[in-house]
C-alpha cells in the first residue's frame, strides 16, 4: 500500500497545489492560457511523439487492440446515453455530454505519467496508441451528434469540413502520427532533437496536472446534476471493467497493455467534457461539477485499481 500512496501521492499532490494556489491568487481564468498553451502545443505532443517514434513500427500496429479498447468505451458511452434519453428523458444534446461524462476519461493530462511510472516502458506504446485514437473518435462524434441534435448551427460541408480539420491538425494527433513515421523509416533522431523532445515531454505531467488543478478550482461546485449517482460508477468502476473483460475476451495481448487500459479507463471526467458543454451551451454546470466528483473520488478509486494491477488479477484470462 505505502508504494500506491508514494506513486499516487505527486499526481494527486500536484492537482492540488494548483487548487490552492488558484484560490490563494484568485487569478483569473484567462492566465492559465499560456501555461495551457504550452501543454498542448508543445509538452504533451513532445511526450506522445517520443513513446511513438523509439517503438518499433509491429507493435503500433495492434488495430485489434484498438478497437477492442474504442468499443469498450464507447459500450459505455451508449448504455449512459439510453439510460439518459430513455429512462430519464433527457434531451439529445444533453444525454451525449452525460455520456462523454461517463466514458471521456482524463486520459491525456493523467495517463502518460501515471501509467508509465505505474506499469513501466512497457505501458507506452497502448497509451500513445488510446490516447491518439479515443481522442480523434471523440473529436468526431461529439459534433456530429450536437448537429443531430440541433445545436451545431454548421452546414453539413462546414460539419464536416471542421470535423476534418480538427482531427487532422490536433498536435496530439499530430505528434503521434508524425512518431509513426519516424518508427516506420526507421529515422535517426539528432542528439540535439531528443534532449529538446525529452525536455519537453519531462515538463508534460506537472504542468498539465498543476493546470488540471487551477480549471478545478477556478469551477466552483454550483449544481450536483441528478444523473451523477450513476455516472461515477460507470466512469470509474464500470468503464475500467469493460475494457478488461473486452481485451479479455478478445486476447491475445501483453498483460501490460490490458493493464495500461484499465488504467486509463479508471481515470476521473475529462475536463474537455466541460468545454464541449461549453462549446454548445449544454450541460455546463453539471460538467463541471461532474469532473471535480470524479476527481475527487478518483483518488479512492484510482488507488484500488493500482492495488488490483499490481496484485496480478489482471493477468488472467477471463475467457481461455
Amino acid at each position: 500500500m505505502a508504494d500506491i500512496v508514494s506513486l499516487l501521492l505527486p499526481f494527486f499532490g500536484l492537482i492540488l497545489i494548483g487548487y490552492i494556489a488558484a484560490k490563494a491568487t484568485k487569478q483569473p481564468a484567462e492566465a492559465l492560457g499560456w501555461l495551457n498553451t504550452f501543454i498542448i502545443y508543445a509538452a504533451l505532443p513532445a511526450l506522445f511523439f517520443k513513446l511513438v517514434s523509439r517503438t518499433p513500427i509491429e507493435e503500433l500496429t495492434r488495430v485489434d487492440f484498438i478497437v477492442t479498447d474504442i468499443a469498450a468505451t464507447y459500450a459505455v458511452f451508449i448504455l449512459l446515453f439510453v439510460i439518459g434519453r430513455v429512462v430519464r428523458g433527457n434531451s439529445l444534446a444533453d444525454c451525449t455530454i452525460q455520456s462523454f461524462a461517463g466514458a471521456y476519461g482524463n486520459i491525456g493530462y493523467m495517463g502518460p505519467g501515471l501509467a508509465l511510472l505505474a506499469l513501466g516502458e512497457g505501458a507506452a506504446v497502448p497509451v500513445a496508441l488510446i490516447i491518439c485514437f479515443e481522442n480523434a473518435l471523440h473529436f468526431i462524434v461529439a459534433p456530429a451528434l450536437m448537429a443531430a441534435a440541433g445545436d451545431d448551427k454548421r452546414s453539413t460541408g462546414q460539419l464536416v469540413a471542421d470535423i476534418v480539420r480538427k482531427v487532422a491538425l490536433h498536435p496530439f494527433i499530430l505528434s503521434t502520427a508524425l512518431g509513426f513515421a519516424v518508427a516506420a523509416l526507421h529515422i535517426d533522431q539528432p542528439t540535439a532533437f531528443q534532449r529538446l523532445v525529452d525536455y519537453l515531454a519531462q515538463a508534460a505531467a506537472p504542468c498539465a496536472l498543476f493546470a488540471m488543478g487551477v480549471t478545478l478550482a477556478l469551477r466552483p461546485l454550483k449544481r450536483i446534476p441528478a444523473e451523477i449517482s450513476y455516472i461515477v460508477p460507470a466512469k470509474l468502476i464500470l468503464h475500467p471493467i469493460a475494457v478488461f473483460v473486452a481485451l479479455t475476451a478478445v486476447g491475445g495481448f501483453e498483460p501490460v497493455w490490458i493493464q495500461a487500459a484499465v488504467l486509463l479507463a479508471c481515470l476521473p471526467t475529462a475536463t474537455n467534457v466541460f468545454v464541449i458543454g461549453q462549446q454548445y451551451g449544454v450541460w455546463q454546470e453539471r460538467a463541471s461539477a461532474t469532473i471535480l466528483i470524479t476527481t475527487v473520488f478518483s483518488v479512492v478509486t484510482v488507488s484500488l485499481w493500482l492495488i488490483v494491477i499490481r496484485s496480478g488479477l489482471l493477468q488472467f484470462q477471463l475467457f481461455p
